[in-house]
């Protein structure tokens, strides 16, 4: 029985080499797909290179993706605001639905007994204490503590369940596994029997690691924000890089995800506080000096 981490790739590059090395004592595979296409459809550059990570060299697969998925609708200039933004976001959901689903590519030779780890790049599990091959439920749900633009710049009271898990021989997608609700349902909810996201099955590790969200300087998180236009708020009222380097001074989360969906969600909600390194992982505890410009 095998463990693959499996994850989309973007510009990353410091929280995948504190995932490689969090991970790689757990791991028998790390799965890795790029795309030659922003989720707002605009063609990019491939900035991966595995020589930044000579020593996982051995348990990398690497994959591109190469073209633009089936079924993306057309923006006319005579669309209102209300359809464009429709055509904006369905589209950016199904290039990242497709990046996420190209994962598969990975695992044709991965058993039906093998363990599939689905993230984004910044979610990391806390393996440290806990063996996956002993968990006997179908699904395995990590609940990460929330950071931003640093290490240990931290969003209180925030619960973000990243990191999914299953066997080869239950995954259906990839998107299908991050889709489902992060909740159990009772036995006598029949409609469990026909869902593909309400499952009653699931192991919820609660200290479950980390969320890294945005560990990028004010420049990289616009031209993120730029690319995501899932955030179409950020494309209808773009921040300068000024404003944004002064949400980040101001240790505000650049987008709560706690704000009500009816409101804008930038420069809303909490402020991030500064906690404890001895909360984060060993890896990172061990090389203060490395990681000393993304801590508070």
């Amino acid at each position: 029985m095998k463990v693959y981490d499996c994850f989309m790739y973007y510009d990353e590059d410091t929280v995948v080499d504190i995932r490689l090395n969090c991970l790689d004592p757990y791991v028998d595979k790390f799965i890795i797909v790029e795309s030659k296409f922003t989720h707002s459809g605009k063609k990019r550059n491939l900035l991966f290179d595995i020589n930044k990570f000579n020593h996982f060299k051995n348990k990398i697969s690497y994959f591109v993706l190469d073209h633009e998925p089936n079924g993306i609708e057309v923006v006319n200039d005579k669309d209102d605001e209300d359809l464009k933004s429709h055509k904006y976001i369905f589209n950016a959901i199904k290039r990242e639905n497709y990046h996420r689903n190209y994962i598969v590519t990975g695992l044709k030779e991965a058993d039906p007994e093998d363990i599939i780890m689905i993230s984004d790049a910044d979610e990391i599990p806390n393996l440290e204490k806990l063996d996956l091959k002993k968990i006997k439920s179908k699904l395995i749900f990590f609940q990460q503590k929330m950071f931003y633009y640093k290490l240990n710049l931290y969003m209180d009271s925030f619960n973000w369940f990243g990191t999914k898990v299953c066997k080869k021989k239950d995954l259906i997608s990839p998107q299908w596994l991050r889709n489902i609700k992060d909740r159990t349902y009772s036995f006598w909810r029949i409609d469990t029997l026909f869902s593909k996201v309400k499952y009653q099955n699931i192991y919820f590790v609660n200290d479950g690691g980390w969320h890294f969200s945005n560990i990028k300087n004010a420049k990289a998180l616009e031209e993120k924000l730029k690319s995501y236009l899932h955030h179409r708020e950020f494309d209808i009222e773009p921040l300068s890089v000024e404003k944004i380097d002064k949400i980040m001074e101001e240790k505000k989360p650049i987008y709560d995800l706690k704000v009500d969906q009816r409101e804008s969600k930038f420069n809303k909600g909490q402020k991030l506080t500064t906690i404890d390194l001895k909360l984060l992982p060993n890896y990172i505890q061990n090389n203060i000096e490395k990681y000393k410009l993304w801590l508070d």
